[in-house]
């Protein structure tokens, strides 16, 4: 007689029947363990996500903050008297500018092995502090005669003169938010 492959499989099956699930039921230290999960994912590609998110929204802070936009500014360069201020500075040369390069270069001859080029570099070089000191004083007294024409006397902000002096310190290129004018073009 012909086996059918009925016949095998009922030969195959277990000669107990199988009750229940077929597999021991899970402790609750197993269950709890299988339920618990992060309250944040913490996956890769959440942390390369919130990253990149991150790095997007600083450059956009970044190039706003070098534009000017007054969203991005800090709170000491908010503002339109600030903005005026800023902007009166740097529509013009000031000594006080070149107070980096002309302390390199006296660095760089404090190397020579001659000591009356030293002598005279550092004196040049308490000269020239002398004179970017009197420059910024002058330009804060201006910044805040020129502010108090646009402004008017009551409603001027402390420290103008002091943010503008400051500023003049500051090489052009390196001056945080950039300038919005060029040199020879007076505010409005």
């Amino acid at each position: 007689m012909a086996k059918t492959s009925a016949d095998s499989a009922a030969h195959d099956a277990p000669s107990t029947p199988t009750t229940g699930k077929g597999r021991a039921t899970p402790t609750r230290a197993e269950r709890e363990a299988a339920r618990k999960r992060p309250l944040v994912a913490d996956t890769k590609e959440a942390k390369a996500r919130a990253r990149a998110e991150l790095r997007e929204r600083q450059e956009k802070a970044r190039i706003g903050m070098a534009n000017g936009d007054d969203r991005y500014l800090q709170a000491r360069d908010k503002g339109p008297q600030r903005r005026f201020v800023r902007d009166w500075v740097d529509s013009t040369w000031h000594v006080a500018e070149l107070v980096m390069p002309v302390m390199v270069a006296v660095l760089l001859l404090m190397f020579v092995g001659i000591p009356a080029i030293q002598v005279y570099a550092y004196l040049v070089l308490w000269a020239f502090i002398i004179v970017a000191v009197l420059d910024m004083v002058i330009t804060a007294i201006r910044v805040k005669r020129a502010a108090r024409a646009k402004f008017g006397e009551d409603r001027i902000e402390k420290g103008l003169g002091f943010y503008g002096a400051m500023r003049t310190v500051q090489m052009r290129f390196m001056r945080l938010p950039k300038p919005q004018v060029k040199r020879g073009q007076r505010p409005a």
